[in-house]
């Protein structure tokens, strides 16, 4: 069986503009029959692969945007309180959190004389010494860890003189504080290959040497490759008769930060912009072998890409006890916002689920 070789890995990554030199992996026997199939597959995938084309740029141009949730705590680094509602504040898990503010936006342009501030959380009074959450001295609170536990309802009680012949005057905000996650977001692809017989053992083959090749095509952009289903199905083609295919379906993620081995703050190094090189990379690796092939003097393979399957969608997933709602987090609707009580995700879904059982935050399951 003709495997890819090593200098396709190198030359899928390298720039648009390197020839192409895909070769088909695949049993060496083919036949005039197999090359008819392609002929007709191929003019019955062009307007797909078309508006496949379109919908990869409408989604890169999505991906750019994200994730949305991280400027958060950017551009909003001080929160102030309002005397009528509480105020939703979202920060970023195991980040430092923005200032939220001990006033309103009335009292932030005012004198206060001789102010007093003091803040109450989840878990009652909080303590301007502790070493994960601070008040500062203009009574700002500040949290340099925040963690899951920390999530939940934040009262700070002011109390202060507009001037120095008035009395004393007592306010009371009261703050939402939620912990967040970018979403675990990723691509998925499928494709399809002309197979040999489905019971064949170079299919077996096939499949575990295009994953090693996919894999080896993006591991210096800290993304993985992970089969997702595999099957042989036999398909009646018009003009070409009855054919073996393989439908692959894939996805490609970002690994966690925690997994990348040298980590970095430079915006090259965002998930977003990691994953979209490795769906180019991707796709580029997908159309050399459409290349090569066309340029192939001698018969078909048995096993060999067919030209306009390959499919692309963008995935959002949230980690479970976290969901997005847009409704109900209009300031973060890009953002996996832990589950209130009343609520919960068990898998890795996209949205909280109703459950009035579920009393806490970031529930997992109903109960």
């Amino acid at each position: 069986m003709v495997l890819f070789s090593e200098a396709q890995v190198q030359r899928a990554r390298a720039p648009p503009t390197a020839p192409p030199t895909a070769r088909a992996l695949a049993p060496p026997h083919a036949s005039t029959h197999a090359r008819t199939h392609a002929a007709a597959r191929a003019r019955q995938q062009r307007a797909h692969a078309q508006r496949s084309a379109r919908f990869s740029e409408a989604a890169a141009g999505y991906l750019i945007r994200l994730p949305r949730g991280f400027r958060l705590t950017q551009d909003s680094l001080k929160i102030v309180g309002s005397s009528n509602n509480p105020v939703n504040v979202y920060v970023l898990l195991h980040q430092k959190s923005p200032h939220v503010l001990c006033v309103t936006q009335r009292l932030r342009n005012s004198e206060l004389i001789d102010p007093s501030f003091q803040w109450h959380g989840p878990k009652g009074k909080i303590i301007s010494g502790n070493s994960t959450t601070q008040v500062t001295s203009t009574g700002s609170l500040v949290f340099q860890n925040f963690e899951e536990g920390m999530t939940g309802v934040y009262t700070c009680f002011l109390e202060y003189k507009p001037t120095v012949e008035e009395g004393a005057k007592n306010l009371q905000l009261k703050y939402v504080i939620y912990a967040y996650r970018e979403p675990h977001f990723y691509y998925q692809f499928t494709a399809r290959y002309h197979a040999a017989p489905c019971n064949s053992i170079y299919n077996i083959s096939f499949e575990k040497k295009l994953l090693q090749i996919l894999s080896k095509l993006v591991l210096a952009l800290s993304c993985e490759v992970s089969l997702l289903k595999s099957e042989c199905h036999h398909v009646k083609m018009q003009k070409a008769g009855l054919q073996n295919e393989l439908f692959f379906t894939f996805s490609v993620s970002s690994l966690d930060t925690e997994k990348i081995p040298k980590p970095c703050i430079d915006h090259s190094c965002e998930p977003s912009r990691r994953l979209l090189k490795a769906k180019n990379l991707i796709e580029r690796f997908f159309n050399q072998q459409v290349e090569v092939l066309g340029r192939r003097a001698e018969p078909l393979p048995e096993i060999y890409y067919i030209e306009g399957t390959l499919q692309m969608v963008w995935i959002n997933r949230c980690f479970p006890g976290y969901g997005i709602n847009t409704l109900k987090h209009p300031k973060c609707p890009e953002c996996c916002v832990i589950c209130s009580p009343g609520s919960y995700n068990p898998r890795d879904g996209t949205h909280c689920l109703q459950c009035n059982s579920s009393l806490a935050y970031g529930a997992k399951v109903c109960g």
